[in-house]
């Protein structure tokens, strides 16, 4: 097969770009970039996206059609690295919700339940890692949110301009803060678990002094468990907004 360049010109070359930054975005996205959805059904929906974005961001790339097959392929590399910047960023993002399920897991002594995340290309990951995540994604979905990733492809033009060296600095720095930014929050989301069991082993150890023949592990094991659950109850709508805060301002700083 050969390739005309000068035919890849005008709206055609545009769109083919937007393609290439939409599509390698929409491959990286929670729940839709997964195993599990046909590669057709993110095909048509990347495609689709690219479709309504063309007439948006066509001013932002050169006029002059590549003038050779290398500076084509330079280009389209480009586009796919922003749109693998931007859906990292999603994936980063939801990571955070990993690291607390993780956490407070390990807290109330569920560990060990380990099952397949479908959220995270099939891994294994802690249960109640697992429910966070789909959680998250049925909330992002249901707020709406899902729309500042379209938004966030749109607003990375301004940080990744057709044509233009890739700013690796900025790119690095975004991604370092994300990283650091979603472990704080896993961590801040986990942090009344943590509490409650630095309380719990502390009253566990006063009555092992006290009781030398009780057996503490069989009294411990299912009251951790049972008021972790309790708090989860009484938390988890807190925890879902401070997750969808966070989800929205950081996909947002792109905008």
């Amino acid at each position: 097969m050969h390739i005309h360049l000068p035919a890849l010109s005008g709206v055609i070359l545009v769109h083919l770009l937007v393609f290439a930054r939409t599509g390698a975005m929409v491959m990286l996205l929670p729940a839709i970039g997964e195993a599990g959805v046909p590669p057709m059904i993110r095909l048509v929906l990347a495609f689709a996206i690219s479709l309504a974005l063309t007439p948006t961001v066509a001013n932002a790339y050169p006029q002059a059609e590549p003038a050779n097959a290398l500076a084509l392929a330079l280009l389209i590399g480009q586009e796919v690295t922003a749109g693998i910047l931007v859906g990292s960023m999603a994936r980063i993002i939801m990571s955070a919700l990993q690291v607390a399920g993780s956490l407070i897991a390990t807290q109330t002594g569920l560990s060990y339940a380990q099952t397949v995340d479908p959220t995270s290309h099939g891994e294994q990951g802690a249960v109640i890692g697992n429910f966070l995540s789909l959680l998250g994604v049925v909330l992002i979905f249901a707020a709406n949110l899902h729309h500042l990733a379209i938004g966030a492809i749109a607003g990375s033009y301004h940080l990744i301009p057709p044509g233009s060296a890739l700013p690796t600095g900025d790119m690095a720095d975004l991604v370092t803060s994300l990283v650091s930014g979603s472990f704080a929050l896993g961590f801040q989301l986990a942090a009344p678990f943590l509490v409650f069991g630095f309380a719990l082993s502390v009253g566990i150890g006063v009555l092992a002094r006290l009781m030398p023949q009780l057996q503490i592990y069989f009294v411990a094991m299912p009251l951790n468990i049972m008021v972790g659950f309790l708090l989860m109850v009484f938390l988890i709508g807190g925890i879902m907004t401070l997750f969808l805060n966070y989800f929205s301002g950081q996909m947002g700083s792109l905008l």
